[in-house]
């Protein structure tokens, strides 16, 4: 696992399938917007039935998101909350990429390649949800 900042605000957590470990594990903080773990058990692992309680309120004030590479090769480019490119990584197949803060964009770099894009809503629309960083 490793996280992107720049100074002290996180903007990004990567998980390469070779920090996949047995049990669970979270790799969000309890504090985040969106919350991600890997689940990894062997069969006959049971894990109890549950109902998420209704009128638990969340406050949010921005979207974070988890990208996981299914097939193919992403870069990824991750960028301060000014717009300043901090990084730039490169996803394979069964990588994760959470993002926390800042920006961010990608560039697809094999044909054929699926992403899972998970994000917390409810989605506003592009002109309201977000603006675009001039590269």
């Amino acid at each position: 696992m490793r996280i992107v900042k720049d100074e002290n605000l996180r903007l990004g957590i990567l998980i390469t399938k070779n920090d996949m470990q047995k049990g669970l594990s979270f790799y969000s903080e309890n504090s985040d917007f969106i919350q991600v773990g890997i689940w990894g058990y062997d069969k006959g692992k049971n894990l109890l039935p549950h109902i998420h309680n209704r009128g638990m309120m969340r406050e949010i004030d921005r979207t974070q998101e988890v990208i996981y590479v299914i097939q193919g090769m992403v870069k990824s480019f991750i960028f301060s909350e000014d717009g300043k490119l901090i990084e730039e990584i490169i996803l394979e197949k069964g990588d994760m990429l959470i993002l926390l803060n800042g920006g961010h964009g990608y560039e697809i770099l094999a044909d054929d390649t699926f992403v899972l894009e998970v994000k917390n809503g409810p989605f506003m629309g592009a002109d309201k949800d977000r603006k675009r960083i001039c590269v």
